[in-house]
């Protein structure tokens, strides 16, 4: 009995040793910083942002300033995403899906048309997505 006891004892003390208080987190591959129909660019491109200097040009942007860290500019890339000018409200650019290779990432772009039977303004758009991407790893943009 005694030594079922101390048995029973031991693993309790055993078990409770294990857990650890140390916790990791970790980033999504990638965040869509902004996403916008008006603002962007009159013609159609995709930049990616790799350099300091580049990236420090996006910490000016009033929607962009709290959104990007001192230690992004280390540890992060930023794309641009324009879609060009539009004749009318409905069209939207973004992420389908980032995919994280051995030797780079791969950002597949989804762009939205209005549907055929949309109700949408006659108001001329310029829709854009700015995205930061958790790796300095090459980027491919498709």
């Amino acid at each position: 009995m005694k030594k079922t006891g101390l048995l029973l004892l031991l693993l309790i003390l055993v078990s409770c040793g294990a857990t650890s208080t140390k916790t990791t987190t970790n980033k999504p591959l990638f965040d869509v910083l902004t996403q916008e129909s008006y603002g962007g660019a009159s013609i159609r491109f995709f930049e990616i942002l790799t350099e300091s200097n580049e990236i420090k040009m996006l910490q000016n942007d009033p929607k962009l300033r709290n959104k990007i860290k001192e230690n992004d500019i280390q540890t992060s890339s930023f794309i641009i995403l324009n879609m060009g000018e539009k004749a009318t409200s409905g069209y939207k650019i973004g992420v389908e899906s980032v995919v994280e290779t051995a030797k780079n990432i791969v950002v597949t772009v989804k762009e939205e048309a209005p549907k055929s039977d949309a109700i949408v303004s006659e108001a001329v758009t310029n829709p854009y997505c700015v995205v930061r991407i958790n790796s300095k790893k090459e980027i491919i943009v498709k």
